[in-house]
């Protein structure tokens, strides 16, 4: 009974002593009273708190090394490891294998980088320019000349994706700044020596309406997607589909790193992209799959995959999967009146699956009328509300974590399921998302018709991203 009883003592006091290292270190941190940090403690994630008590624990040499492992204990266990096995992509991301039939033919074909340089700019609408297999490197930004229209658009791509590749030793790729013009089945690499200097893959700006990206493999940029505004004017209602927006290692910059940034443009859609792997190794070490903030409205985030951490979710630093407001906007950068109002509305973030993040997974910063609904999250710290006049409204998330709400966020949660993952799916830390134990079903949202394979969604659908069992088709 003696040796029970001690059996059980110890666990207890780790337990309590673990409690009070992270009361501590919200106090430390935050700068406030016993009453706040509890308080506050249930207003944060397991993930951030322990982040707040290594923090605190810095100071104090001795006593840092003494505790950190039970704190790294307790990490392995809520920021689950993921090994070196590669991930599937679950039928996310760019398709090569079969490229569609009936593409219009070439108008422009080009076999080396001056040559492309050239048929950017002289080409016209309509125009179709093809680049032959090979390597193309650019050590400077590419511009485009006029624009093309709503029934020709230009198009620019590769006439075989696998043995062609656009090397970007540059900090801005392809300069986009006229409407209609339509990038697809294209690789782009950064190559610089510097993670610093290799900023955008593509920079799209002022009156680039209706730029489309389909079906290209962009890696090794800070923020492989920039969207913004010049001299008042914004690009509007752009695709972004079917693409890969990866790294192959940390950034080591202190510039933003967030693949998919767009600051202040209207009615874009981000849909069936694959987004990995984008972990910021300098500076405040924050990263973002994707954000929408700067005031604009109306963005469609669908059926993507978002993976922060492939492997070693643990390491230093902050990764957030989708957010609405990222984290914040200078007024300068901001559309109209500025960003006081909010940082984006009317947004929607559906049927996305995002998995490996040591923060939440979906956020909400200082936006409104924002709808969350039928995203699975697995591995991450949940759902987040944050900033003042935050308001969304979530509908059928499958999510392991919390929902927090911080600074009088306001949520509409309904049909709402948290999991433990390893429960519901057959091996959802390996992308294996067949049920072990299905949830039950629930009324099917007329806003958000299709799962994240694209099929149709029954009256009584799952909770969560997927509607079958099945897998979307992988490549």
């Amino acid at each position: 009974m003696t040796r029970l009883k001690s059996w059980l003592l110890y666990p207890l006091l780790g337990l309590l002593l673990l409690a009070g290292l992270l009361l501590w270190g919200a106090m430390t941190v935050l700068h406030t009273t016993p009453a706040r940090a509890m308080a506050e403690l249930d207003r944060r994630s397991p993930q951030e708190l322990i982040r707040y008590a290594d923090a605190a624990l810095m100071e104090y040499g001795e006593l840092h090394a003494l505790l950190r492992p039970l704190l790294l204990r307790v990490q392995r266990r809520v920021e689950r490891p993921t090994g070196s096995i590669p991930l599937p992509n679950l039928g996310k991301g760019h398709r090569w294998a079969t490229l569609p039939e009936g593409r219009p033919p070439a108008t422009l074909p080009v076999k080396t980088a001056d040559e492309l340089r050239q048929a950017l700019l002289s080409a016209r609408a309509g125009d179709v320019i093809e680049l032959a297999p090979g390597r193309y490197r650019f050590e400077q930004s590419v511009k485009l000349g006029g624009p093309g229209s709503g029934v020709a658009p230009i198009r620019v791509r590769a006439a075989q994706p696998k043995s062609t590749q656009i090397d970007m030793n540059t900090a801005e790729g392809f300069l986009i700044d006229q409407p209609y013009w339509v990038f697809e089945d294209l690789r782009v690499r950064g190559v610089c020596p510097s993670d610093r200097d290799c900023e955008h893959a593509f920079h799209i700006v002022a009156g680039a309406d209706f730029f489309e990206l389909r079906n290209s493999w962009l890696e090794n940029f800070n923020a492989h997607l920039k969207i913004n505004g010049v001299d008042g004017r914004w690009p509007d209602h752009g695709l972004i589909s079917h693409n890969t927006l990866s790294n192959d290692h940390p950034r080591q910059t202190a510039r933003s790193v967030t693949p998919v940034d767009l600051v202040g443009a209207n009615f874009w859609r981000v849909q069936d992209n694959l987004v990995r792997n984008f972990v910021k190794g300098e500076g405040d070490k924050v990263s973002y799959g994707m954000f929408v903030k700067g005031g604009g409205e109306g963005a469609k985030i669908e059926r993507n995959l978002v993976v922060c951490s492939p492997n070693e979710i643990s390491r230093p630093g902050v990764r957030v999967g989708i957010s609405f407001g990222g984290g914040g906007s200078d007024p300068g950068f901001c559309r109209d009146k500025g960003c006081e109002r909010y940082e984006h509305q009317a947004g929607l973030a559906a049927n996305n699956i995002v998995a490996h993040c040591n923060d939440v997974g979906l956020d909400v910063n200082h936006s409104r009328h924002i709808l969350l609904a039928h995203n699975t999250l697995v591995n991450t710290a949940g759902m987040g509300l944050r900033g003042e006049g935050s308001q969304a409204q979530l509908y059928g998330n499958l999510f392991e974590g919390k929902l927090l709400i911080k600074n009088d966020g306001k949520a509409r949660a309904e049909m709402e399921q948290p999991m433990k993952a390893a429960e519901v799916f057959g091996s959802a830390d390996n992308f294996r998302m067949d049920w072990r134990v299905a949830p039950e079903r629930i009324p099917s949202l007329p806003a958000v018709p299709l799962d994240f394979c694209g099929r149709k969604r029954p009256s009584g659908t799952y909770p969560g991203a997927q509607e079958e069992t099945a897998a979307c088709t992988d490549n």
